[in-house]
């Protein structure tokens, strides 16, 4: 259950912090154009997308909680939450929830979007894995 719990706050605030800071920065450098904290509403409910987004990503948080630290080696670490992010969550994003959208597969593959996106998902990774460690650590769960 602890792995759960610290799952879904290290994925939910990272998307709250390093996802959207990781946005913030693609705009600030003219790659992309994108709406932080958005809160136009998703449908069929309603609920503004950056709520979405923060429980979407703490659902991904709980998956990593469980996979990554049983990875072999160096991937069991920041590498194993990186990578999980920005292949494993971006790869279900570009051929799997896109398409259920009715947007084409990788978003059409799109320049730069289809380099830079990866890179925010997997800067997202990076803030789970900080905000995991910290938060075991803090309440000594391992």
């Amino acid at each position: 259950m602890r792995d759960v719990i610290v799952g879904f706050v290290a994925g939910a605030l990272g998307v709250l912090i390093f996802h959207q800071l990781g946005f913030l920065i693609t705009n600030e450098l003219g790659l992309l154009k994108v709406t932080l904290y958005n809160t136009r509403g998703v449908p069929p409910l309603g609920v503004p997308t950056i709520i979405s987004q923060a429980f979407w990503g703490g659902l991904w948080g709980i998956a990593a909680a469980f996979i990554v630290p049983r990875l072999p080696g160096v991937l069991r670490g920041v590498l194993g939450w990186v990578l999980f992010a920005g292949v494993v969550v971006m790869a279900a994003n570009w051929f799997i929830v896109l398409p259920i959208k009715g947007a084409p597969v990788g978003g059409g593959w799109r320049m730069p979007g289809t380099v830079v996106v990866p890179v925010v998902y997997a800067f997202w990774g990076f803030g789970m894995w900080v905000i995991y460690t910290f938060m075991r650590r803090t309440l000594k769960w391992g």
